[in-house]
């Protein structure tokens, strides 16, 4: 038999060169052939994508000396961070001015919920579990997604790092981090091969600073340096993923994850007023699990589930309250049940259909308190074509939400319809030369600090609708296997009508429907990868936003804490011997009330950032070196007034990967 195998596979062969030769000449004929290697680059996301979408990797990150997902965002065009100063302030991200409450924070594909402020701080989290952030304007390019995902304005994208474990059946990277103001940052991360389809992965990171910094603080032409206080903050977190495969090839990801914290919340600084005494304890856990199977080639189904239980007390101790302290309890709990379900209709057609139900609970211990029930159910059918040179997205989202109180008046039953439409098409067939156009509705519930919050809640409010239209031109082009550049504009126009906020009434101040906004923006961002030398390269990101936000429903003036220019530039030099990451920030001038004079005037400032980092590599060891001086020229500045931010400031840090 196996003689009879050759004789054929000799005559197969000689037949494939043309000849009738023996089996011995045919071994003659055989040439070896110098190995050639295959390489592609692959477009950037922000080029290929429908919507505007900027990416950050764990790699970038660690050669700019991020550690914050707060600084992290800051790189991101069309986008600012409401800074509140000192390391255990509070943080929140809004996206081209739509306000922090039209910002879906996703964590791990899955929605990050407080339905009791609306808006998600981000200052718990940190970089070193960090595998992906990416920001979508609009939302995220994957048709797959949740519909509580469709329902926001726009996305920010935590992606956490997976188990990557080849020859051996477990890893370790530990991290040690330590900076100025007496941050210290220790963490573990754990990964562990439990079979050939299962794998099990999990983190735990500890986090203080007493905040202490100094500033300058200025009455007139008279200067004085202080100190900051009650920025301190202590926290813990952890969680544990499990990744599973199926042998129908369905996929099951799994996590519980816990986070606990007491922090000082730094008070306004006004003249030598640097007292605080406000405090904030946080504990927050979850369970979450993501499953996804294909059926038959054409259909596809992802179903998430998630438990959500967050506890959070403040305290503060004020001569102006009865007793001498004022003392807030909540509790929420948020239970979340999603499945979203796509049919490949042709090679170019993909319809899906995603079914949101979200049950959001709140107590606390109010006198008055309402203790707030709130079902909302979100439907979102969608369609995504793909040719090859149009691609389109769009859905209509349809929003159902009934709410129950135990004291008092509940608002009206709300429901909505908002259609979105998103195109992509490539002007040339051999460049990567592409213009996008995007049209979306959404609208933002009032959340129930908005509805219940004591004396300032108004259970009559109306949902805050927000029109957002963008036109852009993304382009990328590699000029040799290790010389290419990218650039995208976008120009956007966004319209908030009934926009909420709280206006002074006879005695108290009222949440009420007030505002209307108008939004016009100019976005730019470019990117390249310069070769200098012989193993020596260059990264450089830069992003430019232009924009005005005028308040329609008061004086026609830039809304407060709006810049009409801001943007970073980052570069990132690479050598055999170390790396190299230097970052500038830069934010115009803004003012913090509607009235324009130099009493409610933020100036304009530049921050800049030095980092230097190398991986040693010692037998089955990598050792990660880095070191930071953040705000080198030391300049003050504040993001919120009356907020000082910290001036010169340093980090060093250490990872070990077993």
């Amino acid at each position: 038999m196996t003689n009879r195998i050759i004789s054929i596979l000799a005559v197969v062969l000689t037949i494939s060169h043309g000849g009738y030769a023996q089996t011995d000449s045919i071994v003659s004929k055989v040439h070896t052939i110098d190995e050639v290697e295959v390489r592609s680059r692959q477009v950037n996301d922000n080029v290929l994508a429908v919507t505007p979408t900027q990416v950050m990797r764990q790699e970038q990150l660690t050669s700019l000396g991020i550690v914050s997902l707060a600084d992290a965002v800051k790189k991101f065009a069309g986008t600012s961070v409401r800074d509140y100063g000192g390391i255990g302030g509070l943080k929140t991200v809004s996206v081209r001015n739509l306000g922090a409450h039209h910002t879906l924070v996703s964590y791990d594909g899955i929605a990050v919920g407080n339905a009791q402020a609306g808006q998600v701080d981000i200052s718990r989290y940190t970089t070193e579990n960090l595998s992906q952030l990416s920001l979508s304007i609009g939302q995220v390019d994957d048709i797959m997604q949740s519909a509580r995902h469709y329902a926001s304005a726009g996305v920010l994208s935590i992606q956490t790092q997976s188990p990557t474990l080849d020859q051996r059946s477990y890893s370790v990277h530990a991290s040690l981090r330590g900076g100025s103001f007496g941050w210290v940052n220790p963490s573990v991360s754990y990964w562990q091969k439990l079979g050939s389809e299962t794998s099990l992965a999990s983190h735990l990171s500890y986090m203080r600073a007493d905040g202490v910094y100094p500033f300058t603080l200025k009455n007139g032409y008279l200067k004085t340096r202080e100190k900051r206080y009650n920025s301190d903050v202590e926290s813990v977190q952890g969680e544990v993923n499990l990744y599973h495969t199926f042998r129908d090839q369905s996929e099951l990801q799994a996590k519980a994850a816990y986070y606990q914290s007491e922090q000082g919340l730094p008070g306004v600084v006004i003249l030598y007023n640097t007292d605080a005494k406000e405090r904030l304890w946080n504990k927050n856990f979850f369970a979450q699990a993501e499953y996804k199977r294909r059926f038959a080639e054409r259909w596809e189904l992802r179903t998430r589930l998630k438990y959500n239980y967050a506890w959070d007390r403040y305290e503060d101790v004020n001569l102006k309250y009865e007793g001498g302290k004022q003392t807030d309890i909540n509790r929420q709990q948020e239970y979340y049940a999603s499945a979203t379900l796509g049919w490949k209709l042709t090679s170019h057609w993909t319809l899906a259909l995603a079914e949101d139900i979200v049950v959001n609970k709140l107590h606390n211990n109010f006198e008055m308190g309402m203790q707030p029930v709130r079902f909302t159910s979100l439907t979102a059918l969608s369609f995504r074509y793909s040719g090859e040179r149009l691609t389109a997205n769009g859905y209509v989202l349809g929003t159902v939400t009934k709410e129950h109180v135990k004291k008092g008046n509940a608002p009206d039953d709300r429901s909505r319809l908002s259609p979105t439409l998103s195109l992509s098409y490539r002007l040339l067939n051999d460049e990567s030369l592409f213009v996008r156009l995007m049209a979306k509705s959404t609208f933002r519930l009032p959340s129930f600090n908005d509805l219940y919050y004591q004396r300032l809640g108004n259970n009559q409010l109306r949902p805050e609708k927000a029109m957002e239209y963008n036109v852009g031109l993304t382009w990328e082009h590699p000029f040799s296997s290790s010389f290419r550049i990218y650039v995208t504009v976008d120009a956007y126009y966004n319209h908030v009508k009934d926009k909420i906020v709280a206006f002074p009434s006879t005695y108290v101040w009222k949440m009420v429907n007030y505002g209307k906004v108008d939004i016009k923006g100019l976005g730019f961002t470019i990117g390249s990868d310069l070769p200098i030398l012989p193993k020596v390269n260059a990264q450089i990101l830069a992003s430019y936003t232009l924009q005005e936000a005028l308040d329609k429903s008061g004086n026609n003036e830039q809304i407060p804490y709006t810049p009409k220019h801001s943007g970073n530039v980052s570069v990132i030099l690479k050598t055999p011997w170390a790396n190299v990451g230097y970052s500038v920030m830069g934010c115009g001038e803004r003012y913090s009330n509607n009235i324009h004079t130099d009493e409610y005037r933020l100036h304009a400032y530049w921050e800049h950032t030095l980092t230097l980092s190398r991986e040693i590599k010692l037998r089955h060891c990598i050792f990660m070196l880095t070191a930071s001086i953040v705000n080198l020229t030391d300049e003050q500045y504040e993001v919120v007034r009356y907020y000082p931010m910290p001036g010169r400031n340093w980090r060093v840090g250490v990872v070990v990967k077993l």
